[in-house]
């Protein structure tokens, strides 16, 4: 994975999916999750995820500085041997270039199930990554 970041990020964060929690928003909706490190900071980095045991999915959040929803970076994507794919995490401000994996798509408030629990709540449907979860 090749991250790079053309505006500055006040928070970046990479979590490996096994469990989900959706009676909690943001990074807790993946409950106890893998987390690589990855570095706000850096205009380029590379990180190596674990093909043995891979996650069911990988979430990368990032949150701009000054924060707007916008303007906020998502990508969710799983292991696919032999594929590669470059583009932007939602957002023009965050590329991303995944080797042997391939990004998760079409997901979004259409996607939340009408009878979800926290449906209703505005801190819940319009977190991006409880609407993955």
């Amino acid at each position: 994975m090749e991250i790079e970041s053309r505006d500055k990020y006040g928070i970046m964060w990479l979590a490996g999916i096994r469990h989900l929690n959706l009676g909690e928003h943001c990074l807790k909706t993946f409950g106890e999750s893998d987390r690589p490190r990855v570095d706000r900071k850096l205009k380029r980095q590379t990180g190596l995820l674990p093909a043995e045991a891979p996650p069911v999915a990988w979430y990368l959040c990032a949150l701009p500085i000054p924060w707007s929803w916008e303007r906020n970076a998502h990508l969710a994507f799983e292991y696919a041997p032999g594929q590669t794919w470059e583009g932007n995490a939602l957002v023009p401000g965050l590329g991303v270039r995944l080797h042997n994996a391939r990004p998760i798509t079409g997901w979004g408030e259409h996607s939340i199930p009408a009878d979800a629990e926290m449906r209703q709540a505005r801190l819940y449907r319009t977190c991006r990554n409880w609407q993955f979860g």
